[in-house]
């Protein structure tokens, strides 16, 4: 538990978020819509390359081999954008009139997010699991996540003039998501290799888009009074709701899993796809969907906060699953025998 602790409290972008909301802190006006740093177009072509490289980097042999296991897809994709959406609107029903309106707002924009890739594909093969359908349906979830995410937030706030405008919205994550992803894609037969050989680059330029976001979130907030306005209650009402929502989910899934009798390998990247949020894509899509609210980064908050409890928990998971009795070779070629 310790080396996993410490591996997360030593990783640079996770310490980039803590001194992104501090320098929002001590330099609002600079990140702020408007500012010195003109964020909005600096981030909108941040983003824009950031998905570029993303579409380059997906493997469509590797998403085709995956496509066998229906079952297992339509529990990711369900677990992603049903099973998180109804536990929010229960958690609302229960505790929603306790909770900060935004900050509420901010669990189901959580609950609303596609899954990561990186992560669950790397913890998922660490661990022995299916790793091509874990690149299918995180790639999947990240695609669906550009149409389902608004729209699941536009069912609770509502569209046009008293909501976001769905259209619009819908318009813009196409046109900065959607449009450089599938560019990529195009461009892969030529320009793969090359990015291959230099990934560990398009990563870091991953994460310093999101540390930009992050900090122009926090700018807007500190210029507006929010944070003037929240005691430390919701920093601790934010931590304890994201940790009984990760373990929650985790547990639904792992029983779901079993109870489809999925192989341990199929159950691995089950656990791991249906469990996690995309950081990575919530933080543009926020951007994208809020524009410049005020209170983007209680928003922002639950999932700033999920995504490394989930990758502390599902580290220590990955860790068990590979050690467990049934070795990765034995389900690979129990998949095999499928």
């Amino acid at each position: 538990m310790q080396a996993h602790l410490k591996r997360v409290v030593t990783d640079w972008f996770l310490c980039g978020m803590l001194l992104a909301t501090f320098l929002a802190w001590l330099f609002p006006h600079v990140g702020a819509s408007g500012g010195a740093m003109h964020a909005e177009y600096v981030i909108n072509i941040g983003v824009f390359v950031v998905f570029f490289l993303h579409g380059i980097n997906l493997s469509s042999e590797q998403i085709r081999h995956g496509l066998k296991n229906w079952r297992l897809h339509l529990m990711v994709q369900g677990f992603t954008f049903v099973v998180f959406p109804l536990l929010w609107w229960l958690g609302n029903r229960v505790l929603g009139s306790h909770v900060p309106a935004l900050l509420m707002l901010g669990f189901l924009y959580l609950c609303a997010l596609p899954s990561t890739i990186s992560s669950s594909v790397a913890l998922t093969g660490s661990a022995g699991g299916n790793v091509p359908a874990a690149i299918l349906n995180a790639s999947l979830s990240s695609v669906l996540g550009i149409f389902l995410t608004p729209w699941l937030v536009s069912l609770v706030v509502g569209s046009g003039s008293e909501g976001i405008d769905l259209g619009a919205t819908l318009l813009d994550l196409c046109a900065l998501l959607l449009l450089p992803l599938l560019l990529g894609q195009l461009l892969r037969p030529w320009l793969g290799r090359f990015f291959a050989r230099h990934k560990r680059y398009t990563n870091v330029m991953d994460k310093l888009v999101i540390l930009l976001l992050v900090y122009a979130a926090f700018c807007n907030s500190m210029i507006s009074g929010l944070w003037q306005q929240q005691g430390s209650s919701v920093l601790l009402t934010a931590l304890l709701g994201s940790a009984v929502l990760l373990a929650l989910i985790l547990w639904l899934t792992t029983r779901s899993a079993r109870l489809m009798k999925f192989a341990p390998a199929d159950e691995i990247a089950a656990v791991f796809c249906a469990s996690k949020k995309s950081l990575a894509a919530g933080a543009p899509m926020a951007a994208l969907i809020f524009g410049a609210h005020p209170g983007l980064g209680l928003i922002l908050l639950p999932i700033m906060i999920y995504h490394p409890l989930q990758l502390i928990v599902c580290s220590i998971m990955a860790e068990h699953y590979a050690n467990r009795p049934l070795s990765p070779a034995k389900d690979a070629a129990l998949l095999n025998v499928r």
